[in-house]
């Protein structure tokens, strides 16, 4: 008993704090000011952590702090008990969503965001308007190591095997969409209807928001052992309507994304001319952070939101026969 927490005898535990901020944010800067100090009082504070665990803990690349091996391995259990402290010095056995001024991190895509954000606002502006929402860009699957770390309450983006069979992971189940091929309304050689053989004779616009070197429209084709042309790769969707639009350039997407961001009377949309599996947006939070009654309430809010989504019919029309 009587080296029990001898680690933490010796260390000042507001240099927890620090080391947390820094992990999470990267930059002195950011860390400083969500600490309300100042950037040289924080990077003193790491001098004294650093000499208190004897490694350097973070290297300075340009602006960044890069956490070493260390710091990595310090990380994700600090976070949690930093959170499971914080709620433990909090009056908030009872969470009380109409009083509540809690902030919910969601990392997102702009599809993601677009096609699930809109209908969560709505129900927490009705139910619970003292809380925020804060997004962070999702990009590649950092989301799943800032969910592990703690930077974000809770992850939206499609089914992977790493987030599906990750142990510390749990996931609300969302809704199903199909994938539909956008095309511009005076495109001259598709008009009446979109065959195979047309699809791989345009050049396509790919939307690659996480940088994979074969989204699923690709790995679809590959198994046909065929591929298709692509002539401009974007990591966000927001540009893509206006470039079908006004070129002879097609796009393959999620139904909900062309119903939600391509609404446009210049843009015809086909049904993809051979099988595809449907996308599969999901929900994914971290166990060891989804035990305070806060986190606990959220996704029931999430999960009855998704299940509103799941029944919600998109409005869109496919062209199979006739413009």
């Amino acid at each position: 008993m009587n080296n029990m927490h001898h680690e933490l005898r010796t260390l000042d535990m507001n240099l927890l704090l620090v080391f947390d901020a820094i992990y999470r944010h990267r930059r002195i800067n950011m860390a400083a000011g969500e600490l309300a100090t100042s950037p040289s009082a924080l990077s003193h504070a790491l001098s004294r952590l650093r000499t208190t665990l004897n490694d350097e803990l973070f290297i300075r690349q340009g602006s960044n702090m890069q956490p070493t091996a260390r710091a990595h391995v310090i990380a994700p259990g600090l976070s949690a008990a930093l959170n499971a402290m914080s709620e433990s010095l909090r009056s908030a056995n009872v969470f009380r969503p109409e009083k509540s001024t809690q902030t919910f991190r969601f990392a997102v895509t702009d599809y993601t965001a677009a096609v699930f954000l809109p209908a969560l606002v709505t129900h927490l502006q009705q139910s619970a308007p003292g809380i925020s929402v804060r997004t962070i860009y999702s990009t590649g699957h950092d989301s799943l190591e800032d969910l592990v770390t703690g930077k974000v309450d809770f992850a939206i983006g499609f089914q992977t095997p790493e987030m599906s069979h990750h142990s510390q992971l749990g996931v609300i189940e969302g809704f199903r969409d199909d994938y539909m091929v956008a095309v511009s309304s005076h495109h001259p050689r598709i008009t009446e209807k979109l065959t195979l053989e047309q699809f791989l004779a345009e050049g396509h616009v790919v939307v690659n928001p996480w940088n994979e070197a074969r989204g699923t429209i690709d790995q679809e084709l590959e198994k046909l052992n065929i591929r298709r042309r692509t002539v401009v790769e974007l990591p966000s969707l927001l540009s893509a309507p206006a470039i079908v639009a006004n070129s002879e350039l097609i796009a393959t997407l999620p139904e909900r994304a062309i119903t939600t961001l391509f609404s446009s009377e210049a843009l015809t949309y086909f049904a993809v001319p051979f099988s595809v599996s449907p996308y599969v947006l999901n929900v994914y939070f971290h166990h060891g952070r989804s035990v305070t009654p806060g986190h606990h309430w959220m996704r029931e809010v999430i999960n009855e939101v998704m299940n509103t989504l799941t029944h919600t019919k998109s409005s869109a029309a496919y062209v199979t026969s006739s413009r």
